[in-house]
C-alpha cells in the first residue's frame, strides 16, 4: 500500500478519478449548530480555475461574506438595519486570514486534491484504528499545515481528519456519505472538535458540482 494508493481508493470509492479530475467548481450548504447562540448557516462557493472562494455567514439574519480570490482577501460586514436593502463595509482579510481560506478551498473536498502542484508532501504512518475500525493512516504537510488523515481500510472512505494549524487541532470525524448530482461522494454529517477550546460543531453539508456559479460572488 502506498499513499496514491490510498487516495485512488479514496477517490474510486467516491466516484471515480475522472469526475474528481472534472470538478471545476462547487458549491456547499452548511449548517454549524454547537447548540449556542453561535450557530449559524453557510454558503459557499468555490471556482477551482479562479481559485476564489466565497463564504456567507449567516448569523441572526445577517449576512457576512468572506471572500478571497487572485492576491485579494476580503470581509463584507452588513450595515443599516433588516428593514432596509443591505448595504456592505468592506475590509481586507489579513494575510493569515486569506492563507487559511485557500486551504478551505480545498479542505472542502478533499485537502489531498492536487496535493503535489500545491507542494505538499504525503506520507503513509501505516495501519491505526478510530473507533475500532482499521484505518490507513496518512500524513500530509505543507507550508505551516500538518494533516493527519485516516481512510476506511476496508471502505476506502475518509473517516477522519486532524488539521494542525497555528498550534490548535481541529479534529473532523465524516459520516453520512451521499451522492451528489454530479456523482461524487460526500460527508454529508461532520462533527468538528478544536483543541482550543474543546468545543465540538455538528455540522450537516450538501454539495453541488460544476453548477453556474454567479460571477458576483466572487467579486470585492
Amino acid at each position: 500500500m502506498t499513499v496514491d494508493s490510498v487516495f485512488a481508493k479514496y477517490y474510486d470509492a467516491t466516484g471515480g478519478e475522472s469526475l474528481w479530475k472534472n470538478v471545476k467548481n462547487f458549491s456547499l450548504k452548511r449548517t454549524y449548530s454547537s447548540n449556542s447562540s453561535a450557530d449559524y448557516d453557510s454558503q459557499i462557493y468555490v471556482s477551482m480555475a479562479d481559485k476564489a472562494m466565497s463564504k456567507t455567514k449567516s448569523i441572526m439574519k445577517r449576512d457576512f461574506v468572506y471572500g478571497v480570490k487572485g492576491n485579494e482577501g476580503w470581509l463584507k460586514i452588513p450595515i443599516g438595519g433588516s428593514d432596509k436593502a443591505t448595504r456592505y463595509q468592506v475590509k481586507d482579510l489579513s494575510q493569515a486570514e486569506q492563507d487559511n481560506m485557500r486551504l478551505e478551498m480545498y479542505e472542502l473536498l478533499v485537502p489531498f486534491v492536487n496535493y503535489k502542484d500545491r507542494d505538499l508532501v504525503a506520507t503513509l504512518v501505516g495501519l491505526d484504528q478510530v473507533d475500532g475500525v482499521p484505518v490507513h493512516h496518512v500524513e500530509l504537510q505543507g507550508k505551516g499545515v500538518k494533516y493527519n488523515l485516516y481512510f476506511d481500510a476496508k471502505t476506502g472512505l475518509l473517516k477522519r481528519q486532524k488539521q494542525t494549524l497555528s498550534g490548535i487541532v481541529t479534529t473532523t470525524d465524516y459520516d453520512k456519505y451521499k451522492k451528489s448530482t454530479y456523482g461524487i461522494m460526500y460527508p454529508s454529517s461532520l462533527v468538528e472538535t478544536s483543541s482550543k477550546d474543546n468545543s465540538k460543531i455538528a455540522i450537516t453539508s450538501e454539495l453541488a458540482v460544476n453548477e453556474t456559479i454567479a460571477p458576483e460572488n466572487f467579486q470585492r
